[in-house]
């Protein structure tokens, strides 16, 4: 059967005050309307849930067993409604976006310190993993959206480009190298080099760029992340390869970064979010703060 909560919110609000004008100024009704409301969960149930007299409204047998059942399940009901208001407000005050580590540590600190100061209630969750990482998290609707390196192979989201970004050499400001404007591949064939893994868009991009001509470079040391790669650049164990805005990331003022020519080798950063599906107002606040920071830094 259905059940009839507006007569059990009648029925525990007349047992909770004794009376049928006590229960209907706290239910904000008419008498009328109350006791239309206990008449039909009485003629549902088929029995009577009070004994009615010129002084007092007491419980009948049944009444009395349909209480403290009753006062259970609203208290349960009532609960249950709170965690999912609870559960809404936390959706609606996170935001959840994903960004390339060396983006996060350059740019999302002035971006999160702007973003704050427009909307402060709401907390933002950042994923700074790898590109394909980051891709599928928003394919899950679980990032609303991504700033990383777009990829023709997603044709399942939505691109907008922000900014090329070139490669670089990054060595030690001591070493021989340093003191040139720019270098060739060449210049850098027999020094010993480290580069991230090969399941990175990084790692993609140099390898299909240099073609052949990768193999003849001095590969020694693999490793998973950029700013591990500059760690061991700035203690002189080996010299590496990466976008000019990992040099920031090393936080390191050892390392100089030297564009490298013939052939020079960039990157498309932009931002990645689901096809046709709406942002949230605070992602589009977000967004509109990434775009204006990258086109500032174009301009710069």
């Amino acid at each position: 059967m259905r059940i009839n909560f507006l007569g059990i919110e009648a029925f525990l609000s007349i047992a909770d005050r004794g009376s049928f004008k006590g229960a209907a100024t706290h239910l904000n009704l008419s008498q009328t309307a109350l006791s239309h409301r206990l008449r039909k969960l009485e003629a549902e149930l088929g029995l009577r849930l009070f004994a009615r007299t010129t002084r007092k409204v007491l419980l009948t047998p049944a009444g009395a067993e349909l209480l403290p059942r009753a006062g259970a399940m609203l208290e349960e009901l009532g609960a249950a409604c709170e965690n999912l208001k609870a559960q809404g407000r936390q959706k609606r005050e996170t935001l959840s976006i994903g960004c390339l580590p060396t983006i996060a540590t350059s740019h999302l600190p002035k971006l999160l310190d702007a973003f704050s100061q427009r909307l402060p209630d709401v907390a933002v969750r950042v994923y700074d993993n790898s590109a394909a990482e980051i891709a599928d998290l928003v394919e899950r609707g679980e990032a609303e959206f991504g700033i990383t390196v777009l990829s023709a192979g997603r044709w399942d989201l939505e691109m907008q480009p922000l900014a090329k970004e070139r490669y670089v050499l990054l060595c030690p400001q001591d070493h021989p190298l340093a003191r040139r404007s720019t270098v060739v591949w060449s210049d850098f064939e027999n020094e010993p080099l480290v580069r991230v893994s090969a399941q990175t868009a990084n790692r993609a991009i140099i390898d299909s760029a240099l073609g052949a001509r990768g193999e003849r470079l001095k590969w020694r040391y693999e490793v998973q992340h950029i700013a591990t790669a500059a760690g061991l650049v700035a203690d002189h164990v080996a010299l590496t390869i990466a976008p000019q805005l990992s040099l920031n990331a090393a936080f390191s003022p050892g390392l100089v970064a030297l564009p490298i020519r013939n052939p020079s080798i960039t990157r498309t950063l932009g931002i990645v979010s689901r096809c046709n599906v709406p942002m949230s107002d605070a992602a589009a606040i977000l967004l509109a703060l990434v775009k204006r920071r990258f086109r500032e830094s174009r301009e710069d």
